[in-house]
């Protein structure tokens, strides 16, 4: 069946290089569209069901966090449960079994929360988390007023009811979190003596200002041939509006108003997250949280291309300021593993060049290097697998093998081809009949040289593929971590293996076209160190071979003279490095310069929000103040988000750092 493979490659080399080149532009597409990361993703599947409701932690997890937590404890494929009480927050995370798709999970959650909502007490406002993992913070900004023509709340206004909204619109968005100021809201501030000289409560006052601050409609009255729609008019709009609120009628139709037993107006809502620029103080900002499965690289282009467009709309004087952007790790990630492998390639067919010294040969190898790597992006593309560090690492370990194939078919098609040389060397007078035979001949033995390990290259090319095949057993956070790694090795050995018996064979039989013969010692072969270009050297006579065969030979029959002290010299070195063994380090993550540092200190729990805040700014101004510092955006609390349950003792400064040549 190979053989067979490979004779029909042979003879339609010109189709099997035309179905070549269709693949390597498909390749190219693919490329383009294909999820880009810097690191695989090793979260687990997670759901996240987020609950509000303005009551102590201890009352949040009795009443809300552990009903909803036993009601999903029977969920199909739930690998854990987990709940987390805050003030007037309850975070419940469902963890699923590795492999489950999210949107299923998702469904399950749904389901079995609609049992329990109508359980929980009034008032509680319970929704799912994001469609996002662990790692889906990848864009960070805040809005920074030069000009100081703002103030805080205007522009988190903004955030939350303008730009929120545009960026949540760019395609791969799952949620956009508000980050700094606060949020206004009307503030009621009742005078007690008041309120018990006219005979009120709070509930009563509650009750009326929740009466009053309402719409309603009516019926239709039809007016002369036209309709007019009837409706009650009662929605507050401002500080006025409430103030003119009727909460009782006194003696003799008296009304009591709002303004009359407590003060309105305008004030912060309750913050539990606090942000900081350079130091600078509060700023307003946002976190873009990517949605499952997206493509890292392509979302943060068109956040940036949708920045670009909102630019003009933005409060005058404002502008946005990125602080954290994780397609710069991705770039330096992919840009430095695209240095090494393109090195790699250059490296070894140098190395195929030198020990073939043939270049018609070298060509088939040296050019099976970066079609093997093309190619094995579009399985990865269908199969799901992210592009990332552990990814790209699998194909840079495995281009040394992959023109294995490709060399022991050239070599073994040289030598057949040398041999069957010396059969016409002397005759250059030949007649037609003898140059069409000679020709026939040439063709022949190529063919018979690529059908003979043909075979037995395929199998070995799968075998060496199949090693990797136990890292398909890993689970959990190491499977996620080493499955890219053993996907990219075993699909880019199965399509060198596949090259092997199709394109090796076309284009061997395509570069090997020139006559043998028609190299003699000219000016052309001169200048190739006698025929570097076309003649086929005997083993013997190889100018490497020859420097190599003096070195491995002496070893080489000493080593069989002396068989049981190789042995015990290698037994000694195994023993002799099992201590050094043992105190090796390791590692479980590779190690990555970023260029960003995430600076998270802890401090005392309970801490204020004015306390948090002082803390936050102080060493932001610290951070800010070394030279290579470029921008210090911190955190403490939590972001308006239910992916970050962090409390006000829990700082997260991002730090971005200026290029070293600026150091």
């Amino acid at each position: 069946m190979i053989a067979r493979i490979i004779e029909w490659s042979a003879r339609n080399r010109l189709l099997v290089l035309l179905g070549t080149v269709a693949a390597i532009a498909y390749s190219v597409h693919v490329l383009g569209v294909i999820r880009l990361d810097a690191l695989p993703d090793l979260s687990d599947t997670q759901v996240i069901v987020y609950s509000r409701w303005d009551r102590s932690p201890d009352i949040l997890e009795d009443q809300v966090t552990y009903p909803i937590v036993s009601s999903l404890l029977g969920a199909p494929k739930v690998k854990a449960v987990r709940g987390f009480s805050d003030f007037g927050f309850s975070y419940v995370y469902v963890i699923f079994e590795d492999g489950t798709d999210l949107y299923w999970a998702r469904s399950r959650v749904l389901e079995y929360l609609s049992k329990i909502q109508p359980q929980l007490p009034q008032g509680v406002r319970t929704e799912l988390g994001p469609d996002a993992t662990g790692v889906g913070w990848v864009y960070q900004y805040v809005l920074r007023d030069r000009e100081g023509k703002h103030g805080i709340e205007e522009l988190r206004s903004y955030q939350d009811w303008t730009l929120r909204y545009a960026l949540q619109s760019v395609p791969g968005v799952a949620e956009v979190a508000s980050l700094g100021g606060y949020g206004q809201q009307v503030q009621i501030t009742v005078d007690p003596n008041r309120l018990a000289a006219y005979g009120l409560g709070t509930r009563e006052l509650a009750d009326a200002v929740r009466r009053s601050n309402d719409e309603s409609g009516g019926r239709v009255i039809e007016w002369s041939g036209a309709e007019a729609m009837v409706r009650v008019r009662g929605y507050a709009r401002d500080v006025a509006d409430f103030e003119q609120i009727v909460v009782k009628v006194g003696p003799g139709g008296v009304p009591v108003l709002l303004r009359d037993v407590a003060r309105v107006a305008w004030g912060p809502e309750i913050r539990r997250g606090v942000a900081d620029f350079d130091g600078l103080g509060d700023h307003v900002g946002g976190i873009v949280v990517m949605r499952h499965g997206e493509n890292a690289k392509n979302v943060i282009q068109r956040l940036e291309a949708k920045l670009v467009e909102i630019e003009a709309s933005l409060p005058d004087g404002v502008e946005v300021v990125t602080t954290y952007d994780r397609s710069v790790l991705i770039d330096r990630a992919i840009e430095t593993l695209k240095h090494e492998l393109t090195i790699e390639m250059i490296v070894v067919s140098l190395v195929i060049l030198l020990f073939l010294w043939h270049v018609p040969s070298a060509l088939v190898p040296i050019l099976t290097i970066p079609i093997s790597v093309l190619l094995s992006f579009i399985p990865l593309y269908y199969f799901g697998v992210t592009v990332n560090i552990m990814s790209l690492a699998g194909i840079a370990i495995s281009i040394g093998v992959l023109v294995d194939g490709a060399i022991v078919e050239v070599e073994n098609a040289y030598n057949r081809i040398h041999l069957w040389q010396g059969k016409w060397l002397g005759r250059e007078n030949l007649s037609a009949g003898e140059r069409e035979e000679r020709r026939r001949e040439f063709f022949h033995v190529r063919l018979e040289a690529l059908k003979e390990v043909g075979p037995s290259v395929f199998f070995s090319l799968l075998v060496i593929a199949a090693a990797f095949l136990p890292i398909f057993a890993l689970v959990d956070q190491e499977g996620r971590l080493f499955k890219p790694l053993a996907w990219s090795k075993n699909l880019a050995m199965a399509l060198a293996a596949l090259l092997a018996i199709t394109l090796d064979p076309a284009m061997r039989m395509m570069f090997a076209r020139i006559d043998p013969f028609a190299f003699r010692p000219r000016w052309l072969a001169r200048l190739a160190t006698g025929a570097f270009v076309g003649r086929y050297y005997a083993e013997e006579e190889h100018p490497i071979s020859r420097v190599i065969h003096r070195i491995y030979e002496p070893i080489c029959r000493w080593t069989l003279r002396h068989p049981k002290s190789v042995i015990g010299g290698a037994l000694l070195l195994l023993v002799l490095s099992l201590p050094m063994y043992v105190r090796l380090g390791s590692e479980f993550m590779p190690p990555l310069n970023e260029g960003t540092i995430l600076y998270m200190p802890t401090t005392l729990p309970g801490l204020s929000v004015t306390a948090a805040q002082e803390l936050l700014e102080t060493q932001d101004r610290v951070l800010k103040s070394f030279p290579e510092v470029e921008t210090v955006h911190g955190k403490a609390g939590r972001a308006e988000t239910s992916t970050d349950p962090a409390p006000f003792s829990m700082m997260e400064t991002t730090v971005v750092l200026k290029p070293p040549s600026e150091w």
